[in-house]
């Protein structure tokens, strides 16, 4: 059964069993990252949370599709792996919304992802999952005994056939050890302060951290999600629009305490695998999102070697869409500098590179 209402973009939100499958599949990769940044960061999660769900319903509402809303995961897996800290990934954020901001609204993505190059992207894709696979198996040394039921855990639930679903197998297999170990925390609304985990602060690094991310946003983010929307929904979604779209929800979400956030192909492509045709798949996942942020609490407690394994399962699903690439050993060249170096010089190196193979060479990789 299901239960349609209409908006104002002309598009129907239903509500069934579709939606609400769906809904689960833009968490598969978004709620280890929160997880993480709530438990290696001091990142407020409640107010993460909160935000997450006030903003999958509004897109939801505005698009009429089940459109995606994660943490720009270039800036969250510098900030997990320690690379930049906090205030610096609140200014990175800021600073990488309001250059999506302008550029939307000023109708200049086009260029600048002609300029950029596909393999760029996909080699700052790999950086992070470097540095998230490096990370995670950091955690998971720390008790190697629990990380190993994590990760016969997850070889089970894939050889069962639901690889998918593997993320949230071992995400509620944390859960259920933090609550054993904690409890059921006193459910407490977060307060609406400015900058409630620490001010942001402006530094090379953040500027770096901005790059790379804004490198990903473009191609990931935007382009591949006005495609998939054509694609998988045919609707005319121009990736202007959703640039402009993502800035002003980071320039929002980050001084109420929220994280940078976009709208990624993958978390779009996943709702729709789950079932979900329509925005009230992000009304669905929007209120979980809202009733989470009331025990978020629960975290402190998550185990840090089960942490590990879900960083790493994260880290091979953006590693296998980094692949996806026409050119492999630039991709992989951008990837290990960022590992070894850091994002911000791998970027641009990339950059370099994809423009003198253009001008000078003649070839468009």
């Amino acid at each position: 059964m299901a239960i349609s209402v209409g908006n104002h973009t002309g598009r129907d939100l239903r509500f069934s069993v579709g939606e609400l499958t769906g809904a689960l599949g833009d968490s598969v990769t978004v709620l280890p990252i929160v997880v993480a940044l709530g438990t290696l960061t001091p990142v407020s999660l409640p107010h993460v949370l909160l935000l997450f769900g006030v903003f999958q319903i509004v897109w939801g509402v505005v698009y009429g599709l089940p459109l995606s809303v994660e943490p720009m995961k270039a800036l969250a897996g510098l900030a997990i792996a320690g690379t930049i800290s906090y205030p610096e990934l609140a200014a990175a954020g800021l600073l990488a919304g309001g250059v999506l901001l302008v550029v939307g609204r000023g109708r200049l993505l086009a260029r600048v992802d002609r300029y950029v190059g596909t393999p760029v992207v996909r080699g700052v894709q790999l950086a992070v999952a470097l540095l998230l696979a490096q990370a995670g198996l950091e955690l998971g040394l720390g008790d190697p005994l629990l990380a190993g039921v994590a990760v016969g855990a997850t070889l089970l639930v894939v050889w069962f056939g639901y690889r998918r679903a593997a993320t949230l197998v071992v995400l509620g297999f944390g859960g259920v050890l933090a609550l054993a170990s904690a409890g059921v925390p006193s459910p407490s609304i977060p307060s609406l302060t400015l900058f409630p985990a620490g001010l942001p602060r402006l530094s090379p690094g953040a500027v770096e951290a901005s790059l790379g991310q804004l490198a990903m946003t473009v191609g990931n983010a935007a382009v591949a999600t006005s495609v998939l929307c054509t694609d998988l929904f045919d609707r005319d979604v121009a990736a202007d629009d959703l640039a402009s779209s993502m800035g002003a929800m980071s320039l929002l979400a980050v001084p109420l305490g929220g994280l940078p956030m976009c709208h990624g192909s993958g978390g779009l492509a996943g709702k729709y695998a789950f079932g979900a045709r329509t925005g009230g798949a992000n009304l669905v996942l929007g209120g979980l999102y809202l009733g989470a942020a009331l025990v978020a609490g629960l975290v402190v407690a998550f185990p840090m070697a089960v942490l590990g394994v879900l960083l790493v399962l994260v880290a091979v699903q953006l590693a296998r869409s980094a692949t996806e690439t026409t050119s492999l050993p630039l991709t992989v060249a951008v990837g290990v500098t960022g590992l070894v170096v850091n994002v911000g010089v791998a970027f641009v190196v990339g950059v370099a590179i994809h423009q003198f193979a253009r001008r000078v060479l003649d070839r468009d990789l």
